[in-house]
């Protein structure tokens, strides 16, 4: 089986790739009956030079290759009929924007397995970005709070060479006595945590965040079940609030009361209750000024989060009382960082770790009879121009119904 590592040709251009040329090796050692070639590319992260410098063939045409592996959208023009596919999509949640690709796979009867779709049988996420996006949007946090306040001038990460570079300009600041608060337990808010237990802030249960003052920097993790509660007053239960969230109503506000800067970490479901609306930044008790969104949902459980920002101009602010955009430094104003690409800032580790993941989980299962389902589970079209039966709720957002 041939496998190609194909070239990024969205825009804004994306530096990133599934595999660097060592991880690549890694895989042909591992896998001597795989073969794998590589897309010229002028962007990647990694030279071709560097591809070729351990053997893989580097070319403009991959077209005989059966399995064709990238990170985000394929343009139409670019898809290449009764292949298998390998990126984000961003269609499984019927994102309007990306219907013609769908239909588009469907039509050329291509595979699409996209990355979001590679989980275990209890659907947790195999591979993804998630750890880099929250490296990232905790420091761009952090560098928007000195910015503005005047306390110290962090680079930005896209100058920087790797995470050891970025961690070494956190070395070099010194932050006021402020109150942090990460939501979520997963990849995302872990990276976030890396950044913070770098910089030495002390974690604090709930409790203390809740009701104490201190005179260091301090920050609370809280999940779900801290920020949402019953309506009915009973006690909740996490996992049964991912499967119906219903029934729960936001308890953020004592935590809003509480922090100064918010990292955004969590994963947020379809119906589940927002954690902040415009009403609630309204109130004089709500004290948060910084928000570093990495969810970037917009319009969603973040009211501030009016839109996503750029890497070229990571932040803006929002005015509580008119609910307008304003400058990120704006007097009354809280500060947004919303970046949505925020791993491309970090492409080199970025592009390791995706790679370490993927061979683990992905490679394999082409070689095992795909013995834990994984390309069962992943794949979302078939060679006979359908939707897999994991996939079928699609059907109408493809006929353009939805």
């Amino acid at each position: 089986m041939k496998f190609a590592i194909i070239k990024e040709r969205k825009n804004p251009p994306d530096r990133r790739v599934v595999f660097s040329p060592e991880k690549l090796a890694e895989a042909r050692a591992e896998f001597p009956n795989a073969e794998f070639i590589v897309e010229s590319s002028d962007i990647r992260i990694f030279p071709d030079s560097a591809y070729k410098a351990l053997g893989f063939k580097v070319t403009d045409d991959v077209s005989d290759a059966d399995v064709m592996i990238g990170v985000k959208e394929v343009p139409l023009e670019y898809l290449i009929p009764n292949k298998k596919y390998f990126y984000f999509s961003h269609t499984i949640k019927k994102q309007p924007y990306n219907r013609k690709l769908l239909k588009a796979m469907l039509e050329k009867y291509i595979e699409m397995f996209d990355h979001e779709t590679i989980v275990r049988e209890n659907n947790a996420r195999l591979i993804g970005f998630g750890r880099y996006a929250g490296l990232v949007g905790a420091y761009n946090g952090f560098r928007a709070l000195g910015l503005r306040d005047g306390l110290f001038n962090l680079p930005k990460v896209e100058t920087l060479s790797d995470l050891d570079a970025v961690k070494s300009e956190l070395n070099k600041i010194t932050l006021p006595n402020i109150k942090i608060l990460l939501t979520g337990t997963g990849k995302v808010a872990y990276g976030a945590k890396e950044i913070l237990d770098h910089l030495g802030i002390k974690q604090v249960s709930d409790a203390l965040y809740l009701t104490s003052e201190f005179t260091e920097p301090v920050y609370c993790m809280a999940d779900v079940m801290e920020y949402a509660k019953r309506k009915d007053g009973k006690v909740g239960e996490k996992f049964a609030f991912y499967k119906d969230p219903s029934g729960y109503e936001s308890n953020f506000m004592p935590y809003a009361k509480e922090t100064d800067y918010f990292i955004a970490g969590h994963f947020y479901g379809d119906g589940a209750p927002y954690l902040f609306t415009r009403d609630d930044a309204k109130q004089s008790e709500f004290k948060i000024n910084l928000i570093a969104d990495i969810s970037c949902d917009i319009d969603g459980p973040v009211a501030s989060t009016i839109r996503p920002s750029t890497i070229a101009e990571p932040f803006y602010g929002y005015h509580p009382q008119t609910e307008t955009e304003t400058s990120f430094d704006a007097k009354d104003a809280i500060t947004v960082m919303a970046v949505d690409n925020l791993p491309c800032e970090l492409p080199k580790d970025a592009s390791e770790g995706f790679g370490e993941a993927f061979l683990e989980h992905v490679i394999p299962a082409f070689f095992n009879n795909d013995k834990d389902g994984i390309l069962q589970r992943a794949k979302m079209t078939t060679s006979e121009g359908t939707l897999a039966d994991r996939y079928s709720y699609l059907k109408d957002y493809v006929d353009g119904k939805e």
